[in-house]
């Protein structure tokens, strides 16, 4: 009873017109940056963080747009993954599969209809699932202490790469950089200057905005710019919709399946979109054995990857809400985003800021809805707008980021900064050092040297209060297990999925 009072006070704040103008808003943005190859739901919401800042929007406005454009985005990818057999963004790749054959043989229309469909249903069982589970494990994260904590982010950075990571070392490595610089600024505890080099601007930090703008949204511009990729390829032309209902029951069961397990996957720390979409397929494809056509055409091949991905992009704001930790790459954006609003994510901000929490749950709910309507009727449109060659869209999206950065600060140091991370994000890249452990560990950095600190102060500088409690303990057992599954599982799970992405080349 008291999980649907404050869905109530989230559906109060949700349907409010302005919030209601702002989720469809963000439903139709998000879609067309999922849609455009490369950029993904990550750069898409790092892009878009600025503008809500120049809006002056308040911050459960400001969350409820960037989480329907995050919502948007994983809808999104589909587009280009069908008609032009290029994924949106990696967990988009499996639709290629079937979604692309079911193109070619003139059902483009309907494959686009029922990778709408199975999104939606996907990414309303995932929430649903957060309505029930988040509030339990919020209430389970009020136990933990400060050895509990510090051991939590240990986990979060072990199992960062996922096993989907192709190399650990470099995600670690990548966690190492963002880690050291969290600790530029003024220690708040002993008033020293750290790696300040006398410039006032750092005296207070590096700011999570101006970084994750950089490091997504500029090195993304300069990729681009390195690859000189001009007016894409051609596009199969998208017939007049005959998708019906005996075929839309049909792939019911799958789409059910397909957000469980995808929900399930997003909720795992490290698994993310990329498995649920591929274990869903993997899943869906067994079950149906012979009596499928998977690689040639079959709807269901739509529907699974489709539903799974959706559902773990829901549940991994189940990790990010209840504990400070987040699930995936855009949750760690989205993380910033609270962060910036001097919001404390974990488990207390179920109560200190119901409103904001439920309004946001909410508003998946009232998006959902939004994204069925809008994909279907206008995939024309989108279809039109992803025909635009990237040299004219890209610029122009890059444009919005630094005026958007510019209007926060009005400062040419953190356009000159912003450049700086983009570069370094750049260089990154090209090693094929991942960036969203960078953005983590500046992100999580603070907090993790805080309950060092605290636990340390507590033991009197005993360095066994770290495990000295069985929840603690589990916590670091999780985190070797993290480390260790990608190197053993890793390998095997990485030829699978690349040899799925080479069937997307043929």
């Amino acid at each position: 009873m008291e999980t649907l009072h404050y869905l109530s006070i989230g559906f109060g704040v949700a349907l409010q017109p302005e919030n209601l103008m702002f989720a469809l808003m963000g439903c139709f943005i998000g879609t067309l940056i999922g849609a455009l190859p490369g950029l993904g739901p990550a750069n898409g919401v790092a892009i878009l963080i600025p503008l809500a800042f120049t809006l002056g929007l308040k911050p459960e406005t400001a969350l409820i747009m960037l989480t329907a454009v995050y919502a948007g985005a994983m809808y999104g990818g589909r587009i280009s993954s069908i008609l032009l057999n290029i994924p949106g963004d990696e967990p988009a790749m499996m639709t290629c599969l079937d979604g692309y054959p079911m193109a070619r043989k003139g059902k483009a229309a309907e494959a686009l209809a029922i990778s709408a469909i199975a999104s939606f249903m996907g990414s309303l069982i995932a929430t649903i699932g957060l309505i029930l589970l988040a509030p339990l494990l919020a209430r389970f994260a009020l136990t933990f202490g400060p050895a509990e904590y510090f051991a939590l982010f240990v986990l979060a950075f072990a199992t960062l790469g996922g096993i989907t990571g192709k190399n650990p070392m470099k995600t670690l490595m990548a966690a190492a950089i963002g880690l050291i610089i969290a600790t530029v600024g003024i220690d708040l505890s002993t008033g020293t200057q750290r790696y300040t080099f006398n410039v006032l601007e750092l005296y207070e930090g590096v700011d999570f905005i101006i970084a994750i703008v950089g490091l997504f949204a500029v090195s993304e511009l300069l990729f681009f710019i390195e690859e000189k990729a001009g007016a894409g390829r051609e596009m199969i032309k998208v017939n007049p919709l005959k998708l019906k209902w005996r075929e839309i029951v049909s792939i019911l069961p799958t789409t059910i399946r397909g957000g469980l397990v995808g929900f399930i996957a997003g909720v795992l720390p490290g698994a993310g979109a990329s498995l649920g979409s591929f274990i869903t397929y993997t899943l869906e494809k067994k079950i149906v054995g012979k009596k499928g056509y998977f690689g040639e055409g079959d709807p269901r091949g739509v529907a699974a990857p489709e539903s799974g991905n959706n559902g773990a992009s829901s549940g991994a704001l189940v990790p990010m809400l209840t504990l400070g930790v987040p699930g995936s790459g855009t949750t760690a954006v989205l993380l910033a985003m609270l962060v910036s609003l001097n919001i404390t994510p974990g488990p207390l901000m179920f109560t200190q800021n119901a409103e904001l929490v439920w309004g946001v749950i909410a508003a998946l709910l009232v998006g959902n809805f939004m994204l069925l309507l809008l994909n279907i009727p206008l995939v024309g449109v989108f279809v039109k707008i992803l025909s635009v060659p990237p040299m004219y869209l890209l610029p122009i999206v890059t444009m919005v980021a630094f005026v958007g950065i510019y209007s926060i600060s009005h400062s040419t140091f953190d356009l000159y900064f912003m450049i700086a991370f983009g570069v370094g994000g750049y260089i990154l890249r090209k090693l094929e050092i991942p960036l969203v452990p960078v953005i983590l560990g500046l992100l999580l950095g603070p907090e993790m040297e805080k309950n060092l600190r605290h636990a340390m102060q507590i033991s009197d500088g005993d360095w066994s209060v770290l495990w000295s409690s069985g929840l603690s303990i589990g916590l670091w057992a999780v985190a070797i297990i993290g480390l260790l599954l990608p190197v053993i599982v890793g390998p095997i799970l990485r030829r699978r999925m690349q040899a799925a992405r080479a069937k997307t080349q043929d």
